[in-house]
């Protein structure tokens, strides 16, 4: 079906070591996602049964060659110089029909020599939820890893409580993360740092090579992608949940979506995690956290800098400082599109700061303001706006913010801002109570609302009576107040 490749796999072992899965009861698939495989070359598909095997790990698909790989990590702060794929292993890269190189990987699909004592397998949940997130990502167009099969395993694996097992089978530009880096250089082998090195800039950053400082380019490209990548999760609401170094990808893609949670109610100190205590990855400390990941990964690109010593960290500081012009930048665009006002308006930071304090101090569900907000800008009328200002609790205000938003419009421009405005203001995201109860039902052997709302949320624009139904904020009873790890 797909045919691999293994470049990733020539780089100096402690970053890879081979480890075959190991096989479940009765795999069953839940859901496999045709249009990527067709995307990744895939020239023919398989029955089910084949299809449950290979992404089970119960065979090994023809051409792959599963690898567990090294990284380490800060994690919440405190750093651990050995993590790894304790329950994931690579079956290889496939390059997909626009020659772009990507990774196929298992997700509990078993025990690793990174595993530390886990069991390497994944319940049920974890596997549902990053299907369907990863999914809507992707069709909002922002950087993400991709969901490619979902599987039962016909186990139970126990966390809290015993739960059924299922592995799910990601795609992603690569898995080379922050923490891969400090996982090469804890060990102080320089050797594979810059075999790695080059191979993130062979991979992802090809225009680096021939950059003065091919690593100094290397960070800066990286520093540039993330924080577009942040400014982008937080148009939407996005709260990652674990923004570990181990989480933190190379290639710029949103990767490993455990506890992660789309904030309704607007609160920018909005945390959902369970693991986050502290809140350390609340809503809005995501820039200053990605930007403190960054400044890990450069710390372990300075011995491969041309400069050395205080002249290499002071290059590396300033790539490290640039993180905030991107990100401001980025934000302006987005904020603009999704206001609907012209890319050059310089009201659109104001505005957007207006408006993000009447949703706080309103109680305002950002998805359905910023949904009501497009439609009355598509066509004013007093039903529209009245059910704008239905969401707050302070219309008063509202209506205030409203006029200086009307004010602020740019005449002979409106197909184009609308369009933009559309695009940026998604009828339905993967609400946390949805999500849930997929989840719960699948748990009954239901997958017909998991099989719903992916059909939805990856039509995030539609404006179906089914899609109105499942965009509906959580009522009291039904708000999810704390998401998961799947570990």
């Amino acid at each position: 079906m797909l045919s691999f490749e293994h470049r990733y796999a020539t780089l100096p072992e402690p970053l890879s070591v081979e480890c075959a899965a190991t096989p479940v009861a009765t795999p069953e698939l839940i859901a496999f996602n045709a249009p990527l495989a067709a995307e990744l070359g895939a020239d023919e598909i398989p029955d089910e049964a084949t299809l449950a095997a290979w992404f089970s790990g119960n065979q090994t698909m023809p051409s792959a060659k599963p690898r567990a790989l090294g990284y380490a990590g800060h994690q919440f702060g405190n750093f651990v110089p050995q993590l790894g794929d304790g329950r994931a292993l690579l079956l290889g890269e496939v390059v997909d029909q626009h020659g772009k190189r990507r990774d196929v990987q298992l997700k509990g699909s078993g025990r690793t020599p990174f595993s530390r004592g886990g069991d390497g397998r994944s319940p049920l949940g974890p596997v549902l939820r990053e299907y369907l997130v990863s999914e809507f990502m992707a069709a909002m167009g922002i950087p993400t890893t991709r969901a490619l099969a979902a599987v039962t395993s016909g186990e139970r694996v126990v966390r809290q409580l015993p739960e059924p097992g299922a592995v799910f089978t990601r795609v992603a530009s690569s898995h080379i993360r922050v923490g891969t880096f400090q996982f090469a250089a804890v060990r102080r082998d320089e050797a594979a740092l810059k075999a790695l090195a080059d191979h993130a800039i062979e991979r992802h950053y090809p225009e680096a090579a021939n950059a003065q400082d091919p690593y100094l380019a290397l960070l800066e490209a990286v520093v540039a992608r993330q924080a577009e990548l942040v400014a982008r999760w937080m148009s939407i609401g996005f709260i990652h949940g674990v923004m570990n170094t181990d989480n933190c990808s190379i290639a710029g893609e949103t990767i490993d979506y455990g506890p992660c949670a789309f904030m309704e109610q607007f609160d920018p100190q909005k945390a959902y995690s369970s693991v986050d205590q502290g809140k350390r990855y609340a809503f809005a400390s995501q820039p200053g956290i990605a930007q403190w990941n960054l400044a890990r990964f450069a710390e372990t690109l300075l011995p491969l800098l041309n400069e050395q010593g205080d002249a290499g960290v002071a290059q590396a500081t300033d790539a490290i400082r640039r993180f905030d012009g991107v990100f401001s930048a980025e934000q302006r665009r987005l904020h603009a599109d999704k206001l609907g006002l012209a890319a050059e308006s310089n009201d659109a930071d104001a505005l957007m700061e207006g408006l993000e304090s009447q949703m706080h101090q309103g109680r305002m569900d950002m998805t359905a303001t910023f949904d009501a907000l497009t439609h009355y800008a598509a066509s004013p009328s007093d039903e529209r706006r009245d059910a704008l200002l239905a969401l707050t609790t302070q219309p008063q205000a509202l209506t205030a913010w409203l006029e200086a938003w009307q004010a602020a419009q740019v005449a002979g421009q409106d197909d184009e801002r609308f369009a933009a405005m559309r695009r940026g203001n998604p009828v339905i995201i993967p609400r946390n109570h949805r999500v849930q109860e997929a989840i719960d039902a699948a748990y009954d052997g239901d997958f017909a609302p998991f099989y719903t709302l992916l059909g939805v949320v990856t039509q995030p624009f539609d404006d179906s009576t089914e899609a109105r139904r499942l965009a509906a904020p959580a009522i009291d009873s039904e708000q999810v107040l704390r998401t998961f790890c799947g570990t």
